[in-house]
C-alpha cells in the first residue's frame, strides 16, 4: 500500500467540501489552567457521526463512487471497527448509495452499533474482540469480492483524518502542540502528515491507554510488535495493529512524543469534561483531556486537544460520572 502525503490530504480536504462543515476550536479556561498554559479543544464530536471518523469515511466513499459510478458493478464495502468508523461508514454510505457490510466486536456499545443499524448497514457484531472482528471482515471481503477498508490502515482514511489538521491551523496558525489520541495510528498520521507541512513548528503528541499500548511497544521496539490489550474505557483504542500497517513507519516520521494515561485519569477526564465543558466524551476522546490535565508531552503553548467522539453507552457515562 502506497503511503499518503499531505497532498492527499488537501485533495482529501476538497472531497469533503460538500459534506462536512468544519469543526468548532474553542478555548478551556479549566484544562489551561490544569495544563499550565493556553489550551483549545477541537471538537470533533460535533461531526454528524459525533466522530472525527467521518472524515475519512467520506473520503474514501466519495472516491469509490467517482472510480465506480454505476452501483451494478461498485464492489460492495466491507470494514472492521470498534464501532465509530464503522457508524461513520454507514453514515457515508446511505448519503452516497453503497453497500456496506460492518463487523464490531460484541462488546461495541450498544449506541454505536444501533447507528450502524439505523443507516442501514449489514453488521456483525458476533466476534467477541476487535482484532477478531477485524479478521473476521477481512476474511468476508475476500470471500465475497468486498472492498476491504480498514478503519485507520487505508490511504483515504489517513487523509481524510489528517483534513483536521488544516482546519486547526486554518484557524490558529501558531499552534505550538497538538495532542490526539492514538489507536491504530491513522489520526495520528493524518495530522502528522498535515502539520509538518502546515505548521513545521508544531509538535504532536499522540495518547494511547495504559491498558492497550500497541505504539508504545512497537515503537520501543523498533517493529510493530503484538500486545495482549486489557480491557478500558478507551475501547475505540483498544487492540493490536494490522502486521505490516502503514500507521506504524507514518507514526515514527510524525509524532514528536507518544504518553499513556490510566483508567482513573480517563474517568477524572470524562467527569471534568461533562462537569467543566458539558460535554458527553466517550472513553477513547478522554486520553488527549487526561494527558494534558496531567501536564504529559505538552511543551508548547498554544496547545490544541481533539475530542474525537461522544458516543458512548449511557450506562457507562452514569457510572463513570457516579465514580
Amino acid at each position: 500500500m502506497t503511503l499518503p502525503t499531505v497532498l492527499d490530504v488537501y485533495d482529501a480536504r476538497r472531497r469533503l467540501l460538500p459534506w462536512l462543515s468544519p469543526t468548532p476550536l474553542r478555548a478551556s479556561s479549566w484544562l489551561s489552567d490544569a495544563a499550565g498554559g493556553p489550551v483549545l479543544l477541537k471538537l470533533e464530536s460535533t461531526n454528524p457521526t459525533c466522530s472525527f471518523k467521518v472524515r475519512g469515511a467520506y473520503n474514501a466513499l466519495v472516491r469509490l463512487v467517482a472510480e465506480h459510478p454505476d452501483p451494478a458493478t461498485r464492489p460492495p464495502v466491507v470494514t472492521a471497527s470498534a464501532g465509530n468508523h464503522g457508524r461513520a461508514i454507514a453514515f457515508a454510505a446511505e448519503q452516497l448509495g453503497v453497500r456496506v457490510v460492518i463487523f464490531t466486536p460484541a462488546t461495541a456499545p450498544r449506541t454505536k452499533r444501533a447507528a450502524i443499524l439505523r443507516h442501514g448497514a449489514e453488521l456483525h457484531d458476533e466476534p467477541p474482540t476487535y482484532d477478531e472482528a477485524e479478521r473476521a471482515a477481512r476474511a468476508f471481503a475476500q470471500e465475497r469480492g468486498g472492498l476491504y477498508i480498514s478503519p485507520y490502515n487505508h490511504s483515504d482514511v489517513i487523509a481524510g483524518a489528517g483534513t483536521v489538521a488544516l482546519e486547526i491551523v486554518d484557524a490558529l496558525p501558531d499552534v505550538k502542540t497538538v495532542v490526539v489520541p492514538l489507536g491504530g495510528g491513522g489520526l495520528a498520521s493524518g495530522v502528522g502528515l498535515a502539520l509538518r507541512a502546515a505548521a513545521p513548528g508544531a509538535r504532536l503528541v499522540g495518547v494511547e491507554a495504559a491498558a492497550s499500548v500497541a505504539f508504545t511497544t512497537s515503537l520501543a521496539r523498533g517493529a510493530i510488535t503484538q500486545i495482549d490489550p486489557a480491557p478500558t474505557l478507551a475501547d475505540g483504542l483498544a487492540g493490536n495493529l494490522e502486521p505490516g500497517s502503514i500507521t506504524f513507519p507514518l507514526v515514527q516520521q510524525v509524532v514528536d512524543d507518544v504518553v499513556t494515561v490510566s483508567e482513573a485519569e480517563l474517568r477524572a477526564a470524562m467527569r471534568a469534561m461533562a462537569a467543566e465543558e458539558h460535554l458527553i466524551v466517550e472513553g477513547a476522546a478522554s486520553v488527549a483531556v487526561a494527558a494534558t490535565a496531567a501536564r504529559r508531552g505538552v511543551s508548547g503553548w498554544p496547545a490544541v486537544v481533539l475530542v474525537t467522539g461522544s458516543n458512548v453507552d449511557v450506562e457507562t457515562l452514569a457510572e463513570v460520572l457516579r465514580s
